[in-house]
């Protein structure tokens, strides 16, 4: 019973609220009228669009009560660009129309019913002291005890009505969601341009990865593997004439090769490191972990192996954060954390460092998040001046 009285005080309260924003809902259309009569002067058109900017305010504020009544977000629809052309402007005008129009009155009546049932209720015991009755909240005078039971009575009912308030408060807060909320045509224009997004962060990304692969083999193994070449042709010409000088390059060749051998490795361990086949993700984070010259502490929450395209855009996220911390951030000890479900990856990496990391500064960030949104996941940044900073990924694992 309790529960169901603070449901009504919490829709007594929503239905009051929405009273006032109604009045105010008036305000902004004639104000909205009256731009729009001043465009056959000239005036009112370049005002158009901060008009509609403007309204946005007041149906802001009804789109977050609707949210918290229903428990569930209403995103904002709106886009960049001309608020005319904005479909959402639309629904936000036809919103304003149809709040003003029963907003107020349903505001009015479910302040109206408990107050005058109370009265009702009152009027019923205290008849009898004032001379010739009280007239009622219900307008019919109180002048005998079968009149005090029928005040008292509609009273109670009066009261009553305010367990319907629930349902007529979360009735308002859908109709402000089907108006307020993204079209569904609309959400699936911008989803289809978030993919497109995501896919071309995805052919951007990998294009940066072929070219640092090509750069590696041309500029290092490849330059390696010639010199070995060209080391072991002068030592065949000198084997017979000089074999000590053969020897001396025959031992810089293998030198070379070793070196070649190892450049090789990196670049494959760069394409997919055999940490991850070997020891999953917490395994190979540990291992960078260890590895890392800023002491850091690996937090494996949530174990378990992802797919492996998801956990090799882990590895390098961490990779790529960690060597942040060691070049830029000044800190003493950084913190990776790896959670989430088996639909979802999340990764927190934080370091006690001065902050002040920015994704236009080329550290490495702006990489970072390109990899996240090549898998549709997100990258949050916190570096304030004086740190720390907190750089958390989300990467979808799902099919």
């Amino acid at each position: 019973m309790i529960t169901r009285l603070r449901s009504c005080w919490s829709a007594i309260r929503f239905l009051a609220i929405g009273a006032a924003t109604s009045m105010l809902s008036w305000f902004v259309l004639v104000g909205m009228l009256f731009v729009l009569l001043m465009c056959p002067f000239g005036v009112g058109i370049p005002a158009v669009p901060h008009a509609l900017k403007l309204i946005r305010y007041p149906v802001n504020f009804e789109r977050r009560r609707a949210a918290r009544l229903l428990d569930e977000p209403i995103p904002e629809p709106y886009r960049s660009g001309n608020p005319v052309t904005d479909p959402a402007s639309r629904r936000d005008l036809t919103w304003l129309v149809f709040h003003a129009a029963t907003g107020f009155i349903i505001g009015i009546f479910a302040i109206a019913f408990p107050l005058g049932g109370i009265r009702q209720v009152v009027t019923a015991f205290i008849w009898p002291a004032v001379p010739g009755g009280v007239q009622s909240s219900l307008g019919f005078m109180v002048t005998s005890w079968p009149m005090a039971g029928l005040s008292a009575v509609t009273g109670v009912g009066m009261i009553a009505l305010i367990f319907l308030y629930p349902r007529l408060a979360r009735w308002q807060a859908v109709i402000a969601r089907k108006l307020l909320a993204p079209a569904p045509g609309v959400v699936l224009t911008d989803r289809v341009v978030e993919l497109a997004a995501s896919r071309a962060a995805a052919l951007e990304a990998h294009g940066a990865e072929l070219r640092r692969l090509e750069r590696d083999l041309h500029d290092g193994t490849q330059a390696r593997i010639a010199a070995v070449v060209l080391q072991l042709g002068i030592a065949d010409s000198l084997f017979e004439k000089n074999p000590e000088k053969a020897r001396e390059l025959l031992g810089k060749a293998q030198d070379t090769a070793t070196g070649a051998l190892a450049e090789l490795r990196t670049v494959v361990r760069s394409i997919y490191p055999p940490l991850l086949t070997d020891r999953g993700l917490d395994g190979a984070v540990t291992a960078l972990a260890d590895r890392c010259p800023v002491p850091c502490t690996v937090d494996v929450r949530s174990a378990g192996r992802r797919p492996a395209a998801v956990e090799a855009a882990a590895y390098f996220v961490v990779a790529e954060m960690l060597t942040n911390i060691t070049k830029h951030s000044g800190a003493e000890h950084a913190w990776v954390t790896l959670d989430g479900t088996a639909d979802t990856l999340l990764i927190e990496i934080r370091d006690d460092g001065h902050g002040g990391a920015d994704e236009a500064g080329g550290s490495g960030l702006s990489g970072i998040r390109k990899r996240a949104e090549a898998f549709d996941g997100t990258v949050k940044l916190s570096s304030p001046a004086g740190g720390p900073t907190v750089v958390k990924v989300e990467l979808p694992c799902g099919s």
